[in-house]
């Protein structure tokens, strides 16, 4: 126990330099811009923004999603944006190309036997995954369109020959997109098929989302090596966040 003791202590001790260290940016959520949009995307930037109001599940002492959060902060085009990556992710994006993956915005509940057959390609990932993903159980989404390219919430994927293989929801608000719910299918991440699929979402924020300058990947704390790696191969880096909600009512 006491090992265990000094080897958290010692590991917060580290975080807490990391922090200091980190670039700090202030992202408008632009809780504003949903005036005329559909009640969904006030109540999903509302409830992000009282989350990151509350402690983190590790560190009492620190908000959540405030601190460690993986940005990447983009660049004025997205030619910038390509060469700002790794190189080895550039290769792994041109390997998925050339292989016949293809990208595009879709209907989530079109896919659901493909959602569950690539949330069931892998009992662990970071972690064990949740039993309702390894039983194949997938609900339908019901996310309104958005009225405007100010907040929305859409799904793309990686599909070949029609199946889908990899897929991420994200929620864009204000200067910000959250890449979340993002999985690809086991036996073909060696294709490249994530790569091709966060670069070209990257792509479609420069085309359709011109107001989003912070693509961020969650947090960086808790996350292990390789996922860290990964993430700094797209340029995702911790960075201490202030959130402005962009409205002067109280949240």
């Amino acid at each position: 126990m006491r090992e265990g003791k000094g080897m958290d202590l010692r590991q917060l001790k580290t975080n807490l330099a990391e922090i200091i260290r980190m670039p700090k940016v202030s992202v408008n959520l632009d809780l504003a811009a949903c005036a005329g949009n559909q009640p969904f995307f006030r109540e999903a930037v509302l409830d992000f923004y009282r989350s990151s109001q509350k402690r983190h599940p590790k560190f009492p002492l620190l908000r959540a999603n405030r601190f460690g959060v993986a940005v990447c902060r983009l660049p004025s085009d997205f030619d910038s944006y390509f060469m700002l990556i790794e190189a080895a992710a550039r290769r792994n994006y041109k390997k998925a190309q050339r292989l016949g993956y293809e990208f595009a915005r879709i209907d989530y509940n079109q896919f659901l036997a493909d959602v569950a057959a690539i949330r069931g390609s892998a009992e662990v990932r970071q972690g064990p995954m949740p039993e309702e993903y390894l039983s194949g159980q997938v609900s339908r989404v019901d996310n309104p369109p958005s009225r405007n390219n100010r907040q929305d919430y859409p799904f793309f994927g990686v599909l070949r020959g029609g199946r889908l293989l990899a897929y991420a929801g994200c929620l864009i608000t204000g200067e910000v997109c959250f890449l979340e719910h993002i999985f690809g299918h086991a036996d073909y991440q060696k294709d490249g098929v994530v790569p091709l699929l966060i670069i070209e979402i990257a792509r479609t924020l420069y085309a359709e989302y011109p107001g989003v300058k912070y693509y961020v990947y969650g947090g960086w704390f808790g996350a292990q090596r390789t996922m860290q790696r990964f993430k700094r191969k797209f340029n995702f880096l911790p960075h201490r966040v202030d959130w402005i909600l962009g409205e002067d009512a109280e949240a």
